[in-house]
């Protein structure tokens, strides 16, 4: 394995939430730029789901035919080139084709870069995989952070993206086209030259019990944290823009620490110490009073529920009963269908009843996935724990 390839694996991580980081920042300018109420930009936040499904079922073959590398350097400009055009989508249809063609970049640029890692762990017999994660907020951070300077200084989604999307692509071309595939990780199953599709097993939904209300959770307060300060409080453009700055950031700590944290307590009591403090941050945010109450609530659960995904995936991807790209594909199937319906279904209620109670939907899951916090123990102890 290239040594220089566990640098380059976090690096790639970072530039995928550049180029994610920066169009969400301006989601809310996007918004108003086309005139869509909350309903509407919910529906059309659906194509971001709606990408990454029509390719699920097809990455991890993808993966294997090409391997992550060549996966990554290919999917990874699609995402970053869709992210500018959508800070110039015209209309409400602009904008869902434009949000679907991302989600295909990222969704396949996503698993690619989750095995690869995986793959380096596997390899090296060292934790990879919540650093890489915590690479990726800080990167999220980063263009979040810039993004409310931006913001209040009322620079157009074009220029900002213009400036951004040609470094992103340079960076890439500079890490990746160096890489080399690490060793595929061993597995039990049969390789079938007729595989195409990567349906889930009964361990793949129980694994997506666990951490689908943390996803959703990240997903809802990437898209909507700053709209959730806009409409909640009378604050300025640059304070409502620190929302989602104070959950990666929390996001970005819990993870460059956690790999240590799961080493020494394990994966079952760190997931379920994190899935209450997750809980009682959205309370926060639900219940809040004030903008700064809302603040500390988001960065908590930005802390809360930032290792819940990647320890999902790492036990998706060394269950080893068939290939981890297989696992890793059709666990985030699962949660992208379910997924599919949450933007749509939060713009509605928050259309309907208020932003507060859109986000408190989310309450039941997050105490779900504390519940089915056993299924990351190591396979020999799956049964003591649901005993």
């Amino acid at each position: 394995m290239n040594p220089s390839n566990r640098w380059r694996i976090i690096a790639v991580f970072v530039l995928q939430a550049l180029g994610i980081g920066a169009i969400q920042t301006r989601v809310p300018d996007v918004q108003l730029a086309i005139g869509l109420n909350d309903a509407q930009l919910g529906f059309a936040l659906m194509g971001l789901p709606t990408g990454a499904l029509a390719v699920f079922l097809f990455s991890s073959r993808i993966i294997e035919l090409f391997g992550p590398r060549r996966t990554v350097l290919c999917f990874l400009p699609i995402q970053t080139l869709a992210a500018l055009a959508i800070a110039v989508a015209p209309n409400f249809w602009t904008l869902f084709f434009l949000l679907l063609v991302m989600g295909v970049g990222a969704a396949v640029t996503n698993i690619a870069m989750n095995v690869e890692a995986d793959r380096i762990e596997a390899a090296s017999g060292r934790r990879i995989m919540n650093t890489c994660h915590g690479a990726w907020s800080i990167g999220f951070l980063a263009v979040a952070l810039l993004g409310s300077p931006i913001r209040g200084l009322h620079i157009s989604p074009l220029l900002h993206l213009g400036v951004v999307t040609p470094l992103i692509l340079l960076a890439t071309l500079a890490v990746v086209l160096p890489m080399t595939d690490a060793p595929e990780r061993a597995h039990r199953g049969e390789v079938s030259a007729k595989r195409r599709l990567a349906w889930p097993t009964l361990m793949t939904l129980a694994l997506v019990a666990f951490g689908l209300g943390g996803e959703l959770l990240e997903g809802a307060s990437r898209s909507w944290s700053i709209i959730f300060l806009r409409d909640s409080f009378s604050i300025p453009a640059w304070l409502e823009s620190l929302a989602l700055p104070a959950l990666l950031a929390m996001m970005a700590i819990g993870r460059l620490l956690a790999d240590r944290q799961i080493d020494r307590f394990g994966p079952v009591l760190v997931a379920q110490v994190m899935s209450a403090m997750a809980f009682v941050g959205l309370c926060a945010v639900v219940f809040s009073l004030n903008a700064g109450m809302a603040l500390v609530g988001f960065g908590l659960v930005g802390l809360g529920i930032c290792v819940l995904y990647p320890m999902m995936l790492s036990a998706a991807a060394g269950t080893g009963d068939r290939p981890a790209a297989e696992n890793v594909a059709a666990m985030t199937l699962v949660v992208q269908i379910i997924s599919l319906g949450a933007p749509l279904l939060i713009g509605a209620v928050a259309q309907n009843f208020g932003i507060r109670v859109a986000f408190g939907m989310l309450l039941p899951l997050l105490a779900l996935g504390g519940l089915m916090a056993g299924v990351l123990a190591p396979r020999g102890q799956v049964e003591k724990v649901a005993a």
